[in-house]
């Protein structure tokens, strides 16, 4: 593994929760290629595919694996791609994140067991079990609010002592609360896992962010970062502000990834279509939507 410094910093910076885009019900890897080269030519640090945002419950196994592979194949070494594998049953975890690995995934994001409610130890095993069976970087990712069970900050700290491979944890619990506990105990890096809780966090010491807003607006959340991580602290608030405007406007019309999805239809970036049991906004929703992207001028 690498030395604690470059361990810290190996997915710190700008990165982006891709969507998935669809037409016709089935995957659509042009336009996905496209989202992939708009993301790098606008400085973004690292891609995520097939996370909660890419609408990864509602991809087939098969689906899952060649969106990995298609976001890995055309980012071709200019960004860093971390991959969502996660599920809520350990072996599915294994085998997707061996499957990325095989791709050439820089590392793995590994949503807490949802539904389940595993206790603590059961977390703990269950993060065990994929560290021990694949040898890239690992980032735990903490959402209660979305798994029904959060990942203490004790078993956070447990997890890096014993699995150096376990390199960050996406926080996005809602709060910066546990930041500090956190890297009092452990060296792990924090990554942002709420947009506007992005400069709030990097000044409690997290490194960068995992952002759903960056698919409608990378430039933004890029200078965000890199001001906070400048120690700019009039011009990071002064970003914040706008990225918060965003984030709250884009979360009021209905559940992520839906509204952001939208946006990025009304933009001209992908086909306004989901997958059951998420579905289209009503027509008030889409212009909230479009709204929200007026005044921020990104429409």
């Amino acid at each position: 593994m690498p030395d604690e410094d470059s361990d810290r910093q190996v997915f710190a910076g700008s990165a982006v929760a891709l969507i998935t885009p669809f037409e016709g019900g089935e995957v659509a890897f042009s336009a996905l290629d496209r989202l992939v080269d708009r993301q790098i030519e606008a400085g973004t640090d690292v891609l995520v595919p097939c996370g909660t945002t890419g609408e990864s419950p509602v991809l087939t196994p098969e689906e899952h694996d060649r969106v990995v592979e298609a976001v890995v194949a055309r980012a071709a070494g200019r960004c860093r791609v971390l991959a969502g594998t996660g599920s809520n049953c350990t072996a599915e975890a294994v085998r997707r994140t061996r499957r990325a690995a095989r791709a050439g995934a820089d590392g793995a994001l590994l949503v807490a067991p949802y539904y389940n409610l595993p206790t603590q130890e059961g977390l703990y095993r269950h993060y065990a079990a994929i560290a021990e069976a694949v040898e890239i970087p690992l980032v735990l990712y903490n959402v209660p609010k979305r798994t029904g069970v959060a990942i203490a900050e004790e078993t956070v700290i447990r997890l890096r002592r014993s699995f150096p491979s376990i390199v960050a944890v996406k926080h996005a619990t809602g709060s910066v609360g546990g930041v500090d506990r956190i890297l009092t105990g452990c060296d792990i890096a924090v990554l942002s896992g709420d947009d506007g809780l992005t400069w709030p966090l990097m000044a409690s010491g997290a490194v960068g962010v995992i952002s759903v807003v960056a698919n409608i607006a990378p430039g933004l959340m890029k200078e965000l970062v890199v001001a906070a991580a400048g120690g700019r602290v009039g011009r990071a608030c002064a970003l914040q502000r706008r990225v918060s405007g965003l984030a709250e406007g884009l979360g009021r019309p209905g559940p992520n990834p839906v509204p952001i999805k939208t946006a990025m239809a009304l933009a001209g970036h992908c086909a306004e279509e989901f997958r059951l049991p998420l579905c289209p906004l009503d027509e008030a929703g889409r212009e909230a939507v479009a709204m929200v992207l007026r005044q921020h001028e990104l429409l």
